[in-house]
């Protein structure tokens, strides 16, 4: 029989607690529901025992006004995060970051018996009309709530998820297509790379966007880019990883190297001639400028990097492409008004544009869904079939203009 631990004054120590010797301060030591370690500390034994009723005490408290449907709509989320132990680290930190930013200090203070179907669409609307936010954020954040809420359903805490069926509501008021990105013109899509090609200071991008046009693929699957990735003799690269530039909860962001957004984004994608080239450019030229240095989660050797040997930011490479576009258009402008023609000029996009230009571009010339899907690594074969039916609407517009101008039927 193991003998009971006492404390210098020869008091018996219970489960968990401890009496340093070096300072004789007391500590106990708990786990909480989710296996994480915590430590209270005393100046002597009687503090410590009240620290522990108190700890106690506000367990079951919490636990109980959950029971009763009283606590915030905070205390929800927070219980139903803590549960999400298959997340991603960054899907849990862009999920935390959300929430935090958008709802804890307003909504979020909310008790949850209290909130309604009506609370939750005036909140949605508040952060669209009055903070600005886009409706691709709006339905990130839906999607951060409504599992919150169902999770209360399902514990028997409120009766109906109030969140349920807001999202869709206001998509059918805004507009199904609003927010939906658009693609690229052909037209505007060469007049963007012939600029980049024949520009001396943004030429040097040239690879990594005749890259993103020439592959479809999301930008962290292209930053993460390894030169080992790329068979020249199969004329491929494999798709395996993605590095995630995502916040921390320390506020601060970095990257991680993480496995492709779906089971579907691990792939094989055949490489144009044409990319095949940008790869052989980027080489050469980092022969003289420098080689990727950056290590990212045990992994190196990163085809794209700036001059510092470091992976890209995505936002760098958006405003990279804001400047060029605006750059473009300037120049454009003038030159249309001397040649007495129309300007081409181009839209506001960004990284994600270009692979959403890249699947339209698939869409005009392939008919098979399956291999557009495969090629794109995209889970659910319906947003292959949205982006294949806007591609069809502006090839039946062309066959019909075709129409008009080599027929004199009318």
């Amino acid at each position: 029989m193991s003998k009971s631990r006492k404390d210098s004054k020869g008091r018996v120590l219970r489960k968990g607690e401890s009496q340093r010797k070096n300072d004789g301060r007391y500590i106990y030591q708990y786990t909480d529901p989710n296996g994480k370690r915590h430590v209270i500390y005393a100046n002597d034994l009687l503090e410590l025992r009240e620290k522990e009723k108190d700890l106690i005490r506000n367990q079951l408290d919490g636990l109980d006004s959950y029971c009763n449907g009283k606590v915030t709509l905070n205390y929800v989320f927070d219980r139903y995060i803590s549960t999400k132990y298959d997340l991603k680290e960054h899907t849990r930190a862009n999920y935390k970051y959300m929430y935090n930013h958008f709802v804890r200090d307003t909504f979020g203070k909310r008790r949850i018996d209290e909130i309604k179907y009506s609370d939750v669409k005036f909140f949605y609307y508040s952060l669209l009309n009055e903070a600005g936010i886009k409706a691709n954020t709006l339905d990130n954040i839906h999607t951060v709530l409504h599992p919150a809420f169902q999770m209360a359903v399902r514990d028997n805490i409120i009766r109906n998820n109030p969140s349920s069926g807001v999202m869709a509501e206001i998509k059918k008021k805004e507009g199904k297509n609003k927010g939906i990105r658009h693609a690229l013109t052909l037209e505007q899509q060469r007049a963007f790379l012939n600029y980049v090609a024949n520009s001396p200071v943004y030429v040097h991008w040239l690879p990594l966007f005749t890259a993103l046009f020439g592959t479809g693929c999301r930008i962290g699957e292209m930053l993460g880019l390894r030169w080992e990735d790329i068979d020249y003799a199969n004329k491929t690269i494999s798709i395996n990883h993605t590095a995630i530039y995502r916040f921390m909860e320390n506020g601060k962001s970095e990257f991680h190297i993480s496995t492709p957004k779906t089971e579907a984004g691990i792939r094989i994608i055949p490489m144009l001639d044409a990319v095949v080239q940008a790869f052989r450019d980027e080489y050469e030229a980092q022969k003289e400028t420098g080689f990727n240095i950056q290590v990212v989660d045990g992994m190196s050797g990163f085809v794209f990097c700036n001059k510092d040997g470091n992976i890209h930011k995505p936002s760098v490479i958006n405003l990279a492409i804001k400047r060029i576009y605006e750059a473009y258009n300037a120049e454009e402008i003038i030159k249309a008004k001397r040649e007495s023609r129309r300007p081409v000029l181009i839209p506001h996009f960004s990284c994600h544009h270009i692979r959403h230009t890249f699947c339209t571009r698939f869409c005009e010339n392939e008919t098979n869904l399956k291999v557009i899907q495969s090629i794109m690594g995209h889970a659910n074969i319906e947003t292959t079939m949205d982006i294949y039916a806007e591609a069809t609407e502006i090839k039946k517009k062309e066959a019909m203009k075709a129409l008009e101008n080599n027929s004199d039927i009318f």
